[in-house]
């Protein structure tokens, strides 16, 4: 894409935000005072289950929700009580990615792309030659001339990523804009989103309730539960060590790294104890396990898994050990005096 369309990231900050809905008699408390920073051109994941406030967060970032109180800053710009008449400007540098593309059924690919390039008054040849940059760009240079119902839905969200870069924003928004995809599309779309961040440096807040979402494209994730941020940092320090129930639970459903019951009843069948070690740089289970063999134990690994993020390696190890008992309770004693070690038992 030509260099009139490289950007910069915009920095956003949340100070105590507080947003409460009233229905009828009772109030409902969508955010708790939360706190949060996304630093220029970097990837935020806001992760949560439904009526976690994620939602709710990222309308507050281009205005169509008003805080009940606290400070939503935008490069260091507040808009959290800016009229109507100011934040149209400030819309224009955002760019919005929806679950279910919101395409104009009767506007062609092409049509889509270059609908916000009219509404900013750009010229024919110009829109024209833009629009062409981006189909390119997205991969999709021989459908501009489709319809929406003509594409698959992974070429409708290329179509709306396109859409999105059409007016040349410093942030995107994406809310949950790979859950109506299947897992394949989802990659696609998610590489795609990583490659828009990487050329152009804008920075992209993604909305999602799926961590395999976060793992694959984010810098940093916030964990959200009540409105509340409950666990933030960065994608290796969240990931290897969740600290809350909520991401702990997330994390699992990403790194199927220890067995689950079923796996763990069908392991337990079988004669021998049953460890499931944390695997780290420095964790010594190598050294361990040698004293152990040669203490008489045979050591069999029977689950496990290992990530690599941000340049870290990390993961969990179940193992069986069969032998001498005074041998196999020394071997977890040392472990468990370096490392996280957790015998399964029935």
């Amino acid at each position: 894409m030509s260099k009139a369309m490289s950007t910069v990231g915009t920095r956003v900050e949340f100070r105590n935000l507080t947003k409460v809905f009233k229905q009828k008699k009772a109030e409902i408390k969508a955010l708790d005072n939360v706190s949060l920073t996304v630093e220029a051109g970097e990837i935020m994941g806001i992760i949560g289950y439904s009526g976690a406030g994620k939602s709710t967060l990222v309308r507050m970032i281009n205005g169509l929700d008003q805080p009940s109180s606290g400070s939503v800053l935008l490069d260091g710009t507040d808009i959290a009580k800016m009229p109507e008449s100011k934040l149209r400007g400030i819309r224009k540098n955002i760019g919005m990615i929806f679950q279910q593309f919101n395409l104009f059924t009767s506007r062609t690919a092409a049509g889509n792309i270059e609908y916000p390039l009219k509404l900013q008054g750009m010229g024919k040849a110009e829109r024209k030659k833009r629009v062409a940059e981006l189909l390119d760009f997205v991969g999709l240079a021989d459908r501009g001339g489709n319809y929406p119902e003509q594409l698959s839905g992974g070429q409708k969200q290329r179509v709306g990523i396109a859409r999105a870069l059409a007016t040349n924003p410093t942030l995107l928004l994406a809310d949950e804009a790979t859950s109506a995809l299947d897992p394949s599309t989802t990659k696609e779309v998610l590489e795609l989103l990583r490659e828009v961040n990487k050329e152009f440096g804008i920075t992209i807040v993604v909305i999602t309730h799926e961590m395999e979402v976060v793992r694959s494209i984010a810098d940093k994730v916030a964990v959200m539960e009540n409105g509340v941020v409950v666990e933030q940092g960065s994608i290796y320090e969240v990931f290897s060590n969740p600290q809350t129930s909520v991401a702990q639970s997330f994390v699992a459903t990403s790194l199927r790294n220890t067995p689950d019951q079923v796996e763990a009843d069908d392991l337990l069948a079988y004669d021998g104890r049953l460890f499931t070690i944390e695997l780290a740089e420095d964790s010594g289970f190598f050294g361990a396990a040698a004293d152990a063999r040669n203490a008489g134990v045979n050591i069999s690994i029977v689950h496990g898994g290992v990530t690599t993020l941000q340049k870290h390696s990390f993961g969990k190890m179940t193992v069986r050990l069969n032998g001498p008992q005074a041998a196999i309770q020394n071997f977890y004693n040392t472990l468990n005096a370096t490392t996280d070690i957790q015998e399964i038992t029935r």
